[in-house]
């Protein structure tokens, strides 16, 4: 299979691209050749801008798949799609579970559950325009393809190299042990994706040719904010006790989430089409190593030790 990749060297595709090369595809990388470059030598590089609307790079070649990871506006993929025309067997976008509607969910709302109204008047990207404006590419993307296309609905992914520190941060934090700081209800809902799972998902989908949405949320066992520290800490060898302290006295923490049954979706049909289940502990258990391996640098997410402290000390610990 050969495999084109618009965005293929930082977290998810770069996990995407490692999984496309074990299952033994040919692999070419679109992008502005401004990270990872010492990733995938050996592939083929075009570049090209899609903030500039540069795609004269896609100009020649043919591809059974595309793998759109860096589609976050309608222009975006409008102008991959313009591009590479019926150059592409299929069209694979990665869109987000923020395109759901967050008003009148319960536990295990699927792939079915209402899209939130979709925006093309701005490319500013914030909470209240980042899931529309995915809504808007999803649209596109099956009204240009139809049965060609297909939609990948991550929730909140981790694993090694992921540049946001939200899973990162409990890990580290976990890793220290003692009293941890938590302005939230230990028993709130939690739902990651190991992105190694969500890679083997996406190469399963093209591999198989199917059509559709699919929510690519994990782990296999439901989890809770508290269960996910202490593993974290198990993993890690220590131990801790998460001490509750008020919200309001807090930036908001990485996976704290008000709405629960967003934290709560069924992955019934990702699954049924071969996502795996990695186990929480390993997705732990490698990021730790990963953090480590780099120096565990400052973290933008999450409390520092000073402010946890504090906090700490203000509730009596």
């Amino acid at each position: 299979m050969r495999i084109l990749v618009l965005g293929g060297t930082r977290f998810v595709g770069h996990a995407i691209v490692e999984a496309a090369l074990r299952s033994g595809a040919e692999v070419t990388l679109f992008g502005r050749g401004r990270t990872g470059l010492g990733l995938f030598p050996h592939l083929t590089r075009l570049l090209g801008d899609r903030d500039t609307d540069d795609y004269a790079a896609l100009r020649d070649g043919t591809w059974d798949a595309v793998v759109d990871v860096s589609g976050y506006v309608p222009r975006h993929v409008a102008g991959a799609m313009d591009a590479l025309q019926d150059r592409v067997g299929r069209y694979l976008f990665i869109s987000s579970h923020a395109v759901y509607r967050r008003t009148g969910l319960g536990p295990g709302s699927d792939e079915d559950t209402p899209l939130r109204p979709q925006v093309r008047d701005t490319e500013e990207r914030d909470d209240d325009t980042y899931g529309p404006l995915k809504v808007a590419c999803e649209n596109d993307v099956v009204a240009r393809y139809g049965s060609r296309a297909t939609i990948v609905r991550p929730g909140k992914v981790a694993g090694p190299h992921d540049p946001s520190d939200a899973f990162t941060y409990w890990v580290r934090r976990a890793s220290h042990g003692g009293p941890v700081a938590l302005p939230a209800d230990p028993a709130q809902p939690v739902q990651i994706i190991d992105s190694r799972d969500l890679a083997h998902l996406v190469v399963r989908l093209l591999a198989d040719e199917r059509p559709g949405a699919f929510n690519a949320v994990g782990p296999a066992e439901p989890t809770t904010l508290g269960a996910l520290i202490e593993t974290c800490a198990r993993v890690a060898g220590t131990e801790v006790e998460i001490v509750p302290v008020p919200p309001d006295t807090a930036p908001p923490l990485p996976l704290v989430r008000p709405n629960w049954p967003t934290q709560q979706r069924s992955s019934a049909r990702a699954r049924a089409a071969g996502m795996p289940s990695t186990p929480l502990e390993v997705t732990a258990a490698d990021v730790l190593t990963w953090d480590r391996d780099r120096g565990q640098p400052p973290l933008r997410a999450g409390f520092s030790p000073t402010e946890e402290r504090a906090l700490l000390t203000q509730q009596g610990r």
